[in-house]
């Protein structure tokens, strides 16, 4: 069985993360969606709500299970038996970091591969930090995050 991982923080989740999510989930026996819990950074939104909007954004994937931890990503990746980890990239600017990361995991974790998935053209501009920025400040996010996130938005 392939069982890949989309690691991030997910504060909150975007269109262009469902979509990398649904595409994974073609290729892969398994796709854990891993809501990073990470000290350093203070989130919009708590770990709970970050897990429960990816749920109710992914209700239609049955290969799909989200989660959440702490620590070293390949620790994380080798509990749940996982040969990939998932990376998307927006545009240049994300590939130095994410080629980085990509090599130290590789350097802790010889044998787990991790598979960048450019992200679809009509998603490229997306962040979350945008969203949440468009958000407060009373645009429309509709086209831009799953309903149940948008909803959560606006309150």
């Amino acid at each position: 069985m392939k069982v890949a991982i989309y690691p991030g923080s997910f504060d909150p989740v975007t269109n262009g993360h469902v979509d990398v999510i649904e595409r994974a989930s073609n290729l892969f026996d398994k796709v854990i969606v891993a809501v990073i819990r990470n000290p350093g950074k203070k989130p919009h939104f708590s770990l709970s709500q970050r897990v429960a909007m990816l749920k109710a954004a992914l209700a239609r994937g049955n290969n799909v299970v989200v989660e959440s931890f702490a620590g070293l990503l390949v620790d994380y990746a080798r509990k749940n038996k996982a040969d990939i980890i998932v990376r998307g990239l927006r545009a240049v600017s994300d590939f130095d970091y994410e080629f980085q990361m990509a090599l130290t995991n590789r350097k802790m974790a010889p044998k787990i591969e991790t598979l960048f998935f450019m992200t679809d053209y009509k998603y490229s501009y997306l962040s979350s930090s945008f969203v949440k920025q468009i958000a407060k400040l009373g645009g429309d996010i509709s086209e831009l995050v799953p309903k149940a996130v948008a909803n959560k938005l606006k309150k």
